[in-house]
């Protein structure tokens, strides 16, 4: 699994707009010249935030802000919106593997175990903790 520029960006708007959740609405302008992205870039992302409910534009759409606090989302939560997928290999991304060579296949458990480890190290982080620095590395590293 690659996380792609738009990803990685999509994680730099979340955290951009939670360190200035109090000011309601940031403009794109101001969200691109600190992130240094296209607004027209920005704008792409957003509007994919927008649409699954995780980012409110403003009536004239020059702003944008969280709709909920940064705790309550998950890296694994944007990633997914904006990657599509998290999985390292298509045949475990569906609930049920329906891969005709399930019942034989050598390496499927060790993909589905990689799956699950994704999911549930990018799940452990929220935004606000991305926000707040306070992100340990795989090995528990201070």
């Amino acid at each position: 699994m690659t996380v792609s520029t738009k990803g990685r960006y999509a994680l730099r708007v979340m955290i951009d707009l939670s360190e200035h959740i109090d000011e309601g609405y940031v403009k794109l302008e101001d969200i691109s010249k600190r992130q240094e992205v296209s607004e027209k870039f920005l704008e792409s992302i957003l509007s994919v935030l927008c649409r699954a409910g995780i980012v409110d534009s403003s009536e004239n759409s020059d702003g944008y802000k969280l709709n909920k606090s940064p705790e309550e989302y998950n890296v694994a939560e944007i990633l997914l919106i904006t990657e599509g997928q998290l999985s390292p290999v298509p045949c475990v991304e569906k609930p049920v593997n329906d891969c005709p060579r399930y019942d034989k296949c050598k390496t499927v458990k060790m993909w589905e175990g990689l799956y699950k480890t994704i999911k549930d190290y990018l799940g452990n982080y929220t935004i606000g903790d991305l926000a707040n620095n306070d992100v340990k590395g795989y090995l528990g590293d201070e």
